[in-house]
């Protein structure tokens, strides 16, 4: 009988456990049609660093101006395509290509390394989830790429993505890292001020633009290879 009753708990738990996750992929799905159209006014990203500052108590000054593709320099969207996800017109949310290139590279050295996430899982995981690495947050992210490509298209999942990504402490967005970083709008970056914040993606906390030399000198090359 008490084994009984365990059982139906445990089978309980476990429909729990569906019917939750199952309703945050309803919930992101309908916020994603929803982005074909609205502008978000803010990110669980950017949510989770006035949190923290708040509980740190530490100044947070928040620059975030949502500007459309067409008012994003070119040399930005090409240099940030070629840094993050250079498969990204040929993928489907999830580059099964470099998943196993990440896989054979962790294999070989015995640990976990590099995400290898591509644009649309780093967007996904700006939108809904945070900075935090652990194995339920990939597995959100990896199952609600191929979502945000099903209800957005190409040039959208980008637009968000340049206007959504952290390029500094509260700094948020193509726009406000061309201002922050060189007093010119986004749609005046030239191909090395593109290249050197494309370089500082990884790691925007720590990396500034004037130190990324060997990186967006690499991030150059790969657009010109890509004919941008």
């Amino acid at each position: 009988m008490v084994r009984g009753k365990r059982g139906g708990v445990l089978r309980s738990v476990l429909l729990l456990g569906v019917g939750a996750i199952l309703l945050v992929h309803l919930c992101a799905l309908l916020v994603l049609v929803a982005l074909r159209w609205i502008d978000p006014p803010t990110t669980a990203v950017q949510a989770e660093r006035r949190v923290s500052a708040w509980i740190l108590h530490k100044p947070y000054r928040k620059q975030y101006a949502f500007v459309p593709l067409r008012r994003i320099s070119p040399n930005l969207q090409h240099a940030v395509v070629a840094a993050e996800d250079g498969r990204f017109y040929r993928h489907h949310g999830i580059d099964w290509h470099e998943v196993q290139t990440v896989v054979d590279e962790d294999l070989n050295k015995g640990k976990l390394g590099r995400g290898g996430s591509t644009i649309t899982q780093q967007l996904v995981k700006n939108l809904f989830l945070s900075t935090n690495r652990s194995l339920l947050w990939k597995a959100l992210e990896f199952t609600l790429a191929p979502e945000a490509e099903l209800a957005l298209p190409k040039h959208r999942i980008l637009e968000l993505y340049l206007n959504a990504v952290e390029w500094g402490p509260g700094i948020y967005g193509a726009e406000a890292a061309a201002n922050s970083w060189y007093h010119v709008p986004a749609a005046r970056l030239d191909r090395d001020q593109a290249a050197r914040l494309a370089a500082m993606l990884p790691s925007p906390l720590r990396r500034r633009p004037g130190r990324v030399n060997w990186y967006s000198a690499e991030i150059e090359r790969r657009m010109e290879e890509a004919g941008w």
